[in-house]
């Protein structure tokens, strides 16, 4: 049974929220925050279990075109999925009564975008942009969202609604320390979506599913490894602005074995072999700053 629900939500794949989770946690150590930690558990309950509500939309979708078979019977498959939604919507609900209109926005946005990547008459997932989306909405969303709520409420931008208009300051700095921060998990991610699209090419074609490397053809590894230099850029950016400690830079340690699985993914594009070359590189990129920033916690 259990086997079966993690199949169906792809359970796997939930590194993604779970890791961008953790490098804002980490990031809120080492700057010494008091974590609100019930706000948070909150925060990620709703977050994770809509993430296996996204994954199982897609899935429960898919199926009918893909020709591929869902773990469950369509009827209570169908009833898992509304039961995960209806469960990270009342845990969002809770979470926004606890903060305020921010927390609603923002999270209202995640929820129609997570939505619609699978649903509606023209998916996010089946054209060019589901990287941009993804890597957005995992890698920079949910550190944002995991700082706004434990942070001062103006460090990153104040918003005041009234009746007849609504004033928004935002603070550019600490926006672009965390456009520094998330650039690993926002790279990381949509190279994980891009790397699937690129396996799954060929077939996506067959049953009309455009994706990004359909137009980029040849130009789809080239970015894709681009991508993952670019989280080691950031990393030396955060450094020499003073942003963190050079301790940090520990996680240039994980560049040679990303490097090489980029080149075996360069040498065969394959689902069954070499697609999971972006899961490691996620998980070695994103381990190496959660580390580094925790060790500067502990030590400056």
């Amino acid at each position: 049974m259990i086997k079966r629900f993690f199949r169906y939500v792809e359970i796997k794949t939930k590194i993604t929220s779970v890791f961008a989770f953790l490098l804002a946690i980490a990031y809120l150590f080492f700057l010494n925050a008091s974590v609100r930690w019930d706000v948070t558990a909150i925060f990620f309950g709703g977050m994770f279990l809509f993430d296996l509500t996204t994954t199982a939309i897609n899935n429960y979708i898919d199926t009918k075109t893909n020709h591929q078979v869902l773990p469950y019977q369509r009827r209570r498959a169908r009833i898992i999925l509304f039961l995960l939604l209806f469960v990270s919507t009342a845990l969002g609900i809770w979470l926004v009564i606890l903060t305020d209109w921010v927390v609603l926005l923002t999270g209202g946005l995640c929820f129609l975008v997570g939505i619609f990547y699978t649903f509606g008459p023209i998916p996010i997932s089946r054209q060019p942009w589901g990287e941009i989306f993804s890597g957005i909405f995992y890698g920079f969303f949910i550190p944002f969202l995991i700082l706004y709520i434990n942070l001062a409420q103006d460090t990153f931008l104040a918003l005041n609604l009234t009746r007849d208009h609504m004033d928004l300051t935002v603070h550019w700095l600490p926006f672009i320390h965390l456009l520094l921060l998330s650039t690993a998990p926002v790279m990381a991610t949509a190279n994980i979506m891009l790397a699937n699209n690129i396996c799954d090419l060929d077939k996506d074609v067959l049953v009309k599913r455009y994706t990004l490397p359909y137009y980029l053809e040849k130009k789809s590894l080239p970015l894709w490894a681009g991508m993952y230099y670019i989280t080691y850029g950031a990393n030396l950016v955060m450094v020499f602005i003073g942003m963190l400690p050079w301790v940090t830079l520990i996680a240039l340690g994980t560049l040679l074995p990303v490097t090489k699985n980029i080149k075996r993914f360069f040498k065969e594009q394959k689902k069954e072999t070499t697609f999971m070359t972006s899961i490691q590189n996620y998980m070695l990129i994103m381990s190496g700053n959660i580390l580094g920033i925790l060790i500067a916690a502990l030590l400056f």
